[in-house]
């Protein structure tokens, strides 16, 4: 049976100027689609440059649309409690008859803070903004009238409504993508509530797998995008770049779980923050023990919590389509297609 399709994922955070980044950016996703990967995604984050580099997603993926032809784009998350949704889904659907179909659109309800004050929305009541501007996305997307008027979205969304993943930590995140139809997105990291700090991410993300997958419609096919950190390195690059991802390990270890790291060895903090690192046969065996990757239909790699440099990451991408991928049985090239 053929694996979950190889995804690329990138939060645009190398140590360069905001122009480079995307330039950056755009030829990681070519590099992506020369190798076979099925789909590159992007983040999206406002108001600072440590957390992610692009605020406009879809202006970066227009760009990407014009250097490639097969790969689909996806954002990966749109902060829709602060977006439009109806500017929002005029974007999408601009990039989606531009690039051929090829658009993803993943959604979700979180962002820091002060991003939500800043764009005047109250980040207590996210949720049920994310609610109903989901609601309103979704009708601009399916040429429904917008908002109780006659306005209906021009271009036409075609089948982008098809298309939305929900991104969430809890099994009543997932059941909620799953009545919706939409596909559903694990992190590639999140605490363990009520369990052991070294417990297997899988052991928090099967639940949610499993009440997405009881909350779909019948004629529903499950879309299970799991996201992970891999950096996959030459042996002779090997030591250099597990060193350089010790404090940024250690700090979002200290971010995740609450505890004092500073004591915590460099094996274990790669372990706690479920990150895959190494040479190819390092990478294998790490990633051949996930189990909600087993149970995904798509699993997108980034380089994100490891500094890596621009050279690191176009690398490790032809190495995890080479080395890693077909090993694992990991849909690439011809047989990935593109995410559904």
């Amino acid at each position: 049976m053929t694996g979950p399709r190889l995804g690329f994922f990138s939060r645009l955070l190398e140590d360069a100027p905001a122009a480079d980044r995307y330039r950056f950016a755009i030829e990681q996703i070519v590099q992506a689609e020369r190798v076979g990967f099925a789909s590159a995604w992007v983040a999206q984050h406002h108001f600072g440059e440590d957390e992610g580099g692009l605020p406009s997603p879809f202006v970066l993926l227009a760009a990407a649309a014009a250097q490639t032809s097969r790969v689909a784009l996806g954002t990966a998350v749109l902060t829709l409690p602060i977006d439009d949704p109806v500017r929002a889904a005029e974007d999408a659907a601009v990039l989606d008859h531009m690039s051929g179909g090829r658009v993803q659109l993943g959604v979700a309800a979180g962002g820091t803070p002060s991003s939500f004050a800043a764009f005047g929305r109250d980040p207590a009541a996210r949720r049920a903004i994310f609610a109903d501007h989901l609601a309103v996305f979704a009708d601009a997307l399916a040429g429904r009238p917008v908002r109780g008027t006659d306005s209906r979205m021009y271009p036409a969304g075609g089948s982008l409504g098809g298309r939305i993943w929900q991104a969430t930590f809890s099994a009543d995140g997932g059941a909620r993508a799953g009545a919706r139809g939409d596909g559903l997105m694990l992190s590639r990291t999140q605490p363990r509530p009520g369990l052991p700090i070294d417990a297997p991410l899988s052991a928090v993300q099967l639940p949610i797998i499993e009440a997405y997958r009881a909350a779909l419609p019948d004629a529903a096919a499950p879309r299970i995008l799991a996201s992970r950190t891999a950096v996959v390195v030459d042996p002779e690059d090997r030591t250099r770049v597990l060193e350089s991802a010790r404090e940024p390990l250690r700090r979002l270890v200290e971010t995740t779980f609450g505890v004092d790291a500073s004591g915590i060895g460099l094996d274990d903090l790669v372990r706690l923050t479920d990150t895959h690192i190494g040479t190819p046969d390092e990478v294998v065996a790490s990633l051949a023990a996930d189990d909600a990757i087993a149970a995904s239909t798509d699993v997108t790699f980034q380089v994100h919590s490891v500094p890596a440099t621009h050279e690191t990451t176009v690398r490790s991408i032809e190495l995890l389509a080479t080395e890693v991928a077909p090993r694992l049985g990991y849909a690439v090239g011809a047989d990935a297609g593109a995410a559904a």
